[in-house]
């Protein structure tokens, strides 16, 4: 199981974001939350997923936009699992709060309690901060199943225009990186 951990940054200026970030993570975690997410302290949440696809794939969500930091926790979690995920316990949990508090302090605004897994992810989200609204366009396409054909249709563009947007959005390079970086935090579970 894996841990994470997202604090909203400048939440005492801007409004909650926390009840859109608890509906992304069921949405996106669906039937692999362990626990239902929940506000863990004023600006922050916390969820409880089975997999590391999706402890990933839900860590991207919210740093996406640039509002959140996110700490991804590995280890183990005490069992049985309690009523809420605010009373969870394990070491799972206390790498998910040191990693959230080294992500506030990271440009890529995400941390894992594994070094090695916590490098490769934060170039994956180096790689996705430099995406265009066109690169972006071009993802969200594809992440719903799209063709590049069927996207370029969506768009009014060009296939060639499609692939350009998928090669310079580093698309292609996301969609290898993601399974290599599901296997180490799998290994970094033990």
């Amino acid at each position: 199981m894996f841990v994470l951990t997202a604090d909203q940054h400048g939440s005492r200026t801007g409004s909650d974001l926390v009840p859109d970030a608890l509906d992304a993570i069921a949405r996106i975690a669906g039937s692999q939350l362990m626990l239902a997410p929940e506000r863990t302290a004023g600006d922050e949440v916390q969820a409880l997923v089975a997999d590391s696809t999706t402890a990933l794939t839900v860590a991207l969500a919210l740093t996406r936009s640039g509002r959140w930091s996110v700490g991804i926790g590995t280890g183990t979690v005490e069992t049985p699992l309690p009523d809420s995920v605010r009373a969870g316990r394990g070491a799972a949990f206390v790498g998910a709060r040191e990693a959230v508090e080294r992500a506030k302090r990271a440009a890529t605004r995400i941390g894992v309690s594994d070094p090695d897994a916590e490098a490769l992810v934060r170039l994956l989200v180096e790689l996705r901060d430099r995406r265009t609204t066109e690169g972006w366009e071009a993802y969200d396409l594809l992440a719903q199943g799209m063709t590049q054909r069927d996207a370029a249709a969506e768009l009014g563009i060009s296939e060639g225009a499609v692939s350009r947007r998928v090669s310079a959005a580093g698309i292609r390079s996301e969609e290898a990186a993601l399974p290599a970086l599901a296997r180490i935090l799998d290994a970094a579970q033990g």
